[in-house]
């Protein structure tokens, strides 16, 4: 059952809109290195094209209707969109959900010192990361401090052409003998992925301050550009990404390279669906989740209350609530777990069973299940739902193909897929497939990108 190559079935007109979509696609991901910053450029795009927040209809006792498009936040981090079917929300929703958190470096709460004449912050990583490809990078600074007076201040360092980077040293090869022997989980340890960030003394300091004159420089530094002083750390969330733009990867500029794409790539093609949606039979959402790169915890994740709440909230608006409704509206609806999967890559095919494989340019991936080795943590798709979205893809002309997470007893992973599932609604992960998965640069195709868009579309229309 070998799956063809989108790129041979696109005409001109639809080479064009998938270049047209790629270049949205890439100013989303420069626009959007931490789940603050997406969820920010969600609502700016989303407002443009009509939605309003639905705190605010609500606030002012305002009653939806079909066709109407409202959003949900919730500590600027996760976000649900909405937009009215024509049916009662009783009878369900067709979903799309994502995720918008990425693996990377989080900056500790005490992280600011000084070491031989230089000055780092102390980093924590965050999700599932090769710590070796860590090092010897070009990295930014994105995040907020917040003082204790409540004002936030925004911090993007690193990424205009003007703006230095920071970095992280790895030891010259010259040296390195013991360090190569080590193995790859341990070449380079967490409490070694600290920051450089600065080498200057501030001179004309008193005795007392001098041992630390390049921390001093730094806290200088602060001040003078965000009025913060070294315990507002205590208050900051800092992450530490990869610095530069998105990029077309390939002489034949066929490939994306970029931070962040698990699981922006389907993020975005997600939010891009639900925009060029027109007055969908059932109501049609997009649900943008954060922390699934440690299991989905906290408010802002999916095992949060949000969505439950936000469904309440939107079915009180729509003057249809009760508890009795909110749960078959959440058991009556289909929901695509919009998650990426691993690309096949011939430089690592130990890894995989090549049948159940997915490659890159054959189309959105299906993953029935995923969870590790036994299956254990995973959702599980029913066949006739399997046989349900197949109809539907193969229906709209979607390139799509099937795949495992590499050899049973290789490994695993998971998605949102089994926590949405708890509802009793029809889920299945469904995705881009990417190379270099957790790196700090990710590769995946535009054909696949452009079919999984037309993926969700289709599936908000007929699900």
């Amino acid at each position: 059952m070998e799956r063809r190559n989108a790129w041979l079935t696109y005409t001109e007109a639809e080479k064009k809109e998938l270049e047209e979509l790629s270049i949205a696609y890439r100013h989303f991901l420069d626009a959007g290195k931490t789940e603050r910053e997406c969820v920010a450029r969600i609502i700016e795009e989303a407002e443009a094209a009509g939605y309003v927040s639905l705190k605010e209809k609500l606030e002012n006792g305002e009653q939806l209707k079909a066709g109407d498009k409202v959003y949900a936040v919730e500590m600027k981090k996760i976000i649900a969109l909405f937009q009215i079917g024509q049916e009662p929300l009783e009878k369900g929703m067709n979903i799309l959900g994502a995720h918008i958190d990425s693996p990377r470096l989080d900056v500790k709460q005490n992280p600011l010192y000084e070491d031989a004449d230089m000055a780092y912050l102390d980093t924590h990583y965050y999700g599932g990361v090769k710590k070796y490809q860590w090092v010897a990078l070009p990295l930014a600074l994105h995040g907020v401090i917040v003082k204790k007076d409540g004002t936030v201040v925004d911090v993007n360092v690193g990424e205009a052409d003007e703006d230095p980077i920071v970095y992280i040293t790895d030891l010259l090869p010259h040296l390195a003998g013991k360090q190569m022997e080590k193995n790859a989980a341990m070449v380079i340890e967490g409490e070694n992925l600290d920051i450089l960030i600065g080498s200057q003394p501030l001179s004309d300091l008193p005795d007392e301050k001098k041992k630390e004159a390049v921390k001093e420089n730094i806290l200088k530094i602060l001040k003078e550009k965000y009025d913060v002083e070294e315990e507002d750390f205590l208050s900051a969330e800092l992450e530490v990404v990869p610095a530069g733009k998105a990029r077309e990867c390939g002489l034949d500029r066929s490939m994306i390279a970029a931070y962040g794409q698990d699981d922006r790539v389907c993020a975005y093609t997600s939010f891009a669906a639900l925009l060029d949606m027109e007055a969908p039979k059932r109501t049609s959402c997009c649900l943008l989740t954060d922390k699934e790169e440690i299991g989905s915890v906290g408010a802002t994740g999916m095992q949060s209350c949000f969505f439950e709440n936000s469904v309440a909230e939107l079915m009180e608006a729509c003057g249809c609530y009760s508890d009795i409704a909110l749960r078959r509206a959440l058991r009556n609806s289909r929901m695509l777990s919009s998650d990426v999967s691993a690309a096949f890559d011939p430089a690592f095919a130990d890894a995989f069973e090549k049948k159940n494989a997915a490659f890159m340019g054959r189309g959105i991936v299906i993953n029935k299940f995923t969870g590790a080795r036994g299956k254990s943590g995973s959702n599980d798709a029913n066949a006739e739902y399997v046989a349900c979205i197949r109809n539907i893809f193969d229906t709209h002309n979607i390139a799509f193909q099937t795949a495992e997470l590499g050899k049973v007893d290789i490994g695993g992973g998971g998605t949102i897929a089994f926590i949405a599932a708890l509802y009793g609604m029809e889920v299945i992960d469904s995705g881009v497939a990417v190379l270099s998965m957790h790196a700090p640069w990710e590769v995946t195709s535009k054909a696949d990108v452009y079919e999984a868009m037309k993926a969700y579309k289709a599936f908000l229309l007929e699900a």
